[in-house]
């Protein structure tokens, strides 16, 4: 039987419950607890595939094809887990569920309720995480902030749980927020009071409360928020900023939570075990040299938007025992020449994933900058559409090459949609998602990264190369290296004659962990550090005459 634990956030958004809940789910697998994670979002949308990235971040991709939130990102690289569409539900999918079940006659008349048939809902998708994940131990993050209209179904539901499951059975953590004054030099503990004491209202009593904070947090706040709040003195966790997010689970066992947690569910565990995580952000955290890779995206303003892309070039530079420093440049900037000097000093060229027009040109010129220049380049979905323009633009010695989804008329369509994409009308979960097979083909460079004959990596498109300009590409050097077990759909390409350039039709940095970075990020960073640009400077080895 599953134990749950549920964890609210408090005071403010953005307060750092994703990472807390990886941290958590962290700390007990190193005690040898298996454990799934689940995320509830009270917003009505489905789910996040349809948002813009300005206001939602990375839509992060689920093995199953799930367009899910970027916390799922964390909960895999921390915990090591691959996850399912079943780790993140919607207000949404609930009413959506709920409202079918009416139309089919499900509930025999009834009035239907948010109270049970909604909560009753929610609570079904809790549960069928642990009946799917058999794990001992699953933790549910509540998006949103207590207090919020839309999320007061979620926390209905979950307080229902404790009194169905067993109060032995489940815990409650609460993430707060502790501001600082800066007139009076304080950390003020009453948002927190505030926050707490209307998820007493509702009916839920925190058994834990992490305070977040950029400051140092004194032992008389935790004593004054244990009084108000009336949680014990040793499960008010101070929860300070941290010099990298993989430190947290650190911190966090530090102050006793990991023991806290097993106490009070009454869990079967063996000591941890932190030594290879410890190495790890010890690594992480040390000097090292630097390597410069330019992020030519169209949502750099919102670096969130690129999440695992970020993360998963930090693996990779902790491979090489490099810290890799991202130049954020927004691919509108590059579309005068006067501004091509924002990627002089670039050791490497990524270009991620993005829809529509905006900014494309920038890209198409950042690309041919890196094959023109000899500069490694990973083009990631849609960076591998650019790239192939651009090459197609250089090959077929026309500008008019272009992808159907940004000019429709184009003589030269490269890239043109699905076949089984020209049918569909509804724009939500409808793209080729998911985990497909990658045949490699042997002695290029994608081979090489790999290692390996055949790859599985997620998807997230519509557009795929096209086929008919197969052939008179690749005579001019451009070498389709993944294909599809059918040879019908080109997943990577890679420039003939060049040190580096490989661009995927997937998403590999969904894949990337900290202690196992992507095949695809290590090779490219490492072609990447050893690539001398302007500003560059080398360390010589010194010899004694």
């Amino acid at each position: 039987m599953s134990k749950y634990i549920f964890v609210t956030g408090g005071v403010v958004s953005s307060v750092g419950k994703g990472i807390s809940v990886a941290s958590i789910g962290r700390i007990l697998k190193s005690r040898d607890i298996s454990v799934s994670v689940q995320k509830l979002d009270p917003y009505l949308n489905v789910d996040p595939g349809t948002m813009s990235p300005y206001q939602h971040g990375e839509v992060f991709v689920t093995q199953d094809g799930a367009e899910t939130d970027l916390d799922l990102g964390h909960y895999e690289r921390f915990i090591d887990v691959d996850l399912t569409s079943a780790s993140n539900v919607t207000s949404g999918q609930i009413y959506s569920a709920v409202i079918a079940g009416e139309r089919r006659g499900d509930y025999l008349g009834g009035t239907i309720q948010v109270i049970p048939h909604v909560t009753n809902e929610i609570k079904r998708r809790i549960r069928e995480v642990a009946q799917l994940s058999q794990a001992s131990v699953v933790i549910v993050e509540v998006g949103g902030t207590v207090g919020d209209i839309e999320g007061l179904p979620f926390l209905e539901a979950i307080r229902q749980m404790r009194n169905e499951e067993g109060r032995d059975n489940v815990l409650y953590i609460h993430v707060t927020f502790l501001p600082h004054i800066a007139t009076t030099n304080e950390l003020k503990t009453k948002p927190t009071q505030h926050s707490v004491n209307e998820l007493r209202r509702i009916g839920i009593q925190p058994d834990i409360i992490l305070c977040r904070s950029d400051y140092e947090i004194p032992q008389g706040l935790r004593d004054k928020i244990s009084l108000f709040c009336d949680v014990d003195k040793d499960a008010v966790i101070p929860l300070v900023t941290a010099e990298t997010i993989y430190e947290v689970p650190l911190v966090l066992e530090e102050a006793n939570l990991g023991n806290i947690i097993i106490d009070r569910l009454g869990l079967d565990a063996r000591s941890t075990d932190l030594t290879e995580w410890r190495e790890m952000v010890a690594k992480l955290k040390a000097p090292k040299e630097p390597v410069t890779i330019a992020l030519v995206g169209k949502y750099t303003e919102l670096r969130d938007a690129y999440y695992s892309v970020r993360e998963a070039l930090c693996h990779a530079g902790l491979h090489h025992d490099r810290q890799v420093n991202i130049l954020w440049v927004q691919s509108e900037d590059l579309q005068t020449d006067s501004n091509l000097n924002l990627l002089k000093t670039a050791q490497g060229i990524i270009i991620p994933g993005g829809f529509g027009y905006r900014g494309i040109e920038g890209m198409i010129i950042a690309a041919s900058y890196a094959r023109q220049n000899n500069i490694p380049y990973l083009g990631l979905c849609l960076g591998m559409q650019v790239m192939v323009i651009e090459f197609g633009r250089y090959a077929l010695g026309s500008r008019e090459v272009n992808s159907t989804e940004f000019d429709p008329d184009t003589p030269y369509p490269v890239i043109d949609l699905l076949p089984e994409q020209h049918t569909v009308t509804e724009m939500g979960g409808t793209m080729r998602l998911g985990t497909y097979p990658c045949h490699l083909v042997p002695t290029t460079h994608a081979a090489q990264a790999y290692r390996e004959a055949v790859v599985y990596e997620r998807h997230r498109h519509r557009f795929e190369f096209n086929n008919r300009f197969r052939e008179p590409l690749e005579g001019k050097g451009l070498i389709p290296s993944g294909l599809s077990p059918d040879n019908r759909l080109v997943e990577i390409v890679e420039v003939k004659d060049h040190q580096w350039m490989i661009a995927c039709q997937f998403h590999p940095e969904f894949k990337s962990r900290p202690n196992h970075p992507h095949p695809l990020f290590t090779s490219f960073v490492g072609a990447a550090k050893g690539t001398l640009v302007e500003g560059t400077q080398v360390t010589l080895p010194l010899t004694r005459d």
